[in-house]
């Protein structure tokens, strides 16, 4: 049975010496999201900038994260470098395994190293390695050179960063086991700062499992759900490429910085001709019997030695939207070759391929030179790209230096706001319509994830201000409840609250079973609460121009509807973090 308590391994990088603290809160917090808030709650430093030293690195798992399929996601939150407040970003891949079996909870890592290091921590040790043989090492190498200074396989799971991350890029990603990521706000940065490379956790414990026969027959049903369905085949199978010649279809694909939404050429780059001409396997998170990495092929030709090099590049549907669409590059291969270029500088693939569509533009616009993009950009110019996304890593120039901060940033700065395409943080791959975009621009981790405006859009053809608020705060709830516990959204049709109640019973978790909702309340609450107290202000968010121009299925984004849901939201928002008595939500605009 889980332990009633958490247990916390805290790590001090000045020091290089580490301790183990139990916390209460199981019943209240659960894990994941709702623990990664309460630590820090109470080891951050709100009024201190993202990149103070004391500012913590916090990695959390949940209760059910080795017990049942698809509990398969750790949580990383971190003061964000991209808006110097609180952020939350999930990954896959082993590292929730691998903190199972060490037998931690979570992993809090506070100070900075005396030189670029690497972490690796076990059940019965830690342990700080001088690696400054790696600064400026991209990230595809850095992740051979620990794996062959880190032996063990199986439930060892390596975290690193490229280039992007040391140089304090607010794009910057941590890469998970080669094929996953911590990918949006910076979680990158925020390791880089603490001049950390790499993290290495080794799960070289055990843990038992319930006894009797209601735990395995539970476990065979729940299984079952998993692997029978035809949403998980569909995972399988195209995977959410699949979205891209849907999306195409009813003009909600973001395609050349958004200034289409629907396009013939993207034929080339749809799931099925990525299944068809470039897929070289699948594979899996640990604890996942669905598959859904979907891994392509690039080829590089070694003119001199007359030989030819394949690698493996993951793709999915945002990765795709991002290097293909967004750019109008409409090859497949292309797409990955610029995917390739970007794993290896360690950079979140949604926000450096939308960073670079609005670059695109603003060259074509006469608003920035070649003087700031070192290289003639233009829609569709893979190689072009590719040179474009190491000068975004390595922070190149002034101008590739404050666009690694983000888009918004680089266009207050050289102009060209109107068409930056920025909710929050750069767009997900949907542009289904309002709900989808007031949805990321203030949902608390501004992604496509926080809640599915974008299958609201796609559903309710008429307006409604007080509907879809009420929408979106009761599915961020419900998503706040799986990210908690931590499970895989894509599991979220069958982890429905029956059946995540049965799974927490039958680990001993009784009390936390009979609360769920309540629970999942006070987690958003609690999430809020510390977005706020680190300077959110859901008022204060604009919405590029550029949103307001967009055709979809339904017609022209109606821009009354628009404003009137993102002020609504707004004011649920502030409610739900407890500072306002009377809650705008279900005002009708």
């Amino acid at each position: 049975m889980i332990r009633d308590h958490f247990k916390i391994l805290l790590v001090d990088l000045a020091t290089g010496k580490g301790r183990i603290e139990t916390l209460d809160g199981r019943d209240t917090v659960m894990g994941g999201s709702g623990l990664a808030a309460m630590l820090f709650r109470k080891y951050g430093l709100p009024d201190r900038p993202w990149d103070d030293p004391g500012q913590p690195l916090i990695f959390t798992i949940g209760p059910l994260t080795g017990y049942f399929p698809l509990m398969s996601k750790t949580v990383c939150a971190f003061k964000s470098p991209y808006h110097d407040q609180y952020a939350e970003s999930h990954a896959g891949g082993r590292s929730a395994l691998s903190l199972r079996f060490a037998d931690y909870d979570g992993l809090v890592i506070r100070g900075k190293a005396p030189s670029l290091s690497c972490l690796s921590i076990g059940s019965k040790h830690l342990d700080l390695r001088d690696v400054h043989f790696l600064r400026g090492m991209d990230l595809l190498k850095t992740g051979k050179t620990l794996r062959r200074m880190y032996h063990g396989a199986g439930h060892r799971s390596i975290l690193r960063i490229g280039p992007a991350g040391e140089n304090g890029s607010a794009m910057a990603c941590i890469n998970v086991d080669t094929y996953r990521h911590f990918g949006r706000l910076g979680g990158g940065a925020a390791m880089g700062a603490k001049n950390l490379k790499g993290i290495v956790i080794m799960g070289d414990g055990s843990f038992p499992l319930p006894e009797g026969k209601a735990y395995p027959r539970l476990f065979e049903e729940v299984y079952r759900k998993m692997t029978d369905t035809d949403m998980m085949e569909k995972y399988h199978n195209s995977g959410t490429p699949i979205n891209m010649a849907v999306l195409n279809g009813i003009h909600a694909l973001p395609i050349r910085n958004l200034q289409k939404t629907s396009d013939p050429d993207i034929e080339g780059i749809t799931g099925e001709t990525f299944a068809r001409d470039t897929l070289l396997r699948n594979a899996a998170c640990a604890g996942c019997p669905v598959g859904c990495i979907h891994l392509g092929f690039v080829r590089e030709r070694f003119m001199e030695e007359n030989r030819y090099l394949y690698r493996q590049v993951s793709y999915d549907h945002e990765p795709i939207f991002a290097a293909g669409a967004m750019l109008r590059v409409t090859d497949a291969f292309s797409v990955l070759s610029i995917l390739d270029t970007m794993e290896r500088e360690g950079l979140d693939v949604m926000s450096a391929g939308v960073a670079l569509a609005w670059a695109t533009e603003a060259f074509e616009k006469g608003i920035v030179s070649l003087k700031e993009t070192l290289v003639p950009l233009s829609f569709g110019d893979k190689k072009a790209y590719c040179r474009a996304v190491h000068h975004l890593g390595a922070a190149s120039n002034e101008f590739y230096a404050l666009l690694a901060q983000g888009t918004l940033k680089a266009a207050r700065r050289y102009g060209g706001a109107d068409f930056a395409c920025v909710l929050g943080q750069e767009m997900g791959g949907y542009a289904t319509g309002e709900v989808f975009f007031v949805s990321q621009a203030l949902g608390l981790r501004h992604s496509h994830l926080d809640a599915g405006g974008y299958s609201y859009d796609q559903k309710n053809k008429e307006p409604d201000v007080a509907g879809a608020v009420r929408f979106l705060v009761q599915d961020e709830q419900a998503r706040v409840l799986l990210t908690s516990l931590v499970s895989c959204l894509f599991a979220r049709g069958v982890y429905g609250n029956e059946v995540v109640s049965e799974c927490l019973r039958s680990i001993g978790c009784t009390t936390l079973a009979d609360r769920l909702p309540a629970v999942a309340g006070d987690i958003q609450q609690l999430r809020w609460k510390i977005r706020l107290g680190t300077g959110f202000d859901p008022h204060a968010v604009t919405i590029p121009k550029r949103f307001f121009e967009v055709e979809t299925w339904r017609g022209r984004i109606d821009a009354a509807y628009l404003e009137a849901l993102k002020n609504a939201y707004a004011d649920a928002i502030v409610a739900l973090a407890g500072l306002d008595p009377n809650p705008a939500a279900g005002k009708s605009g």
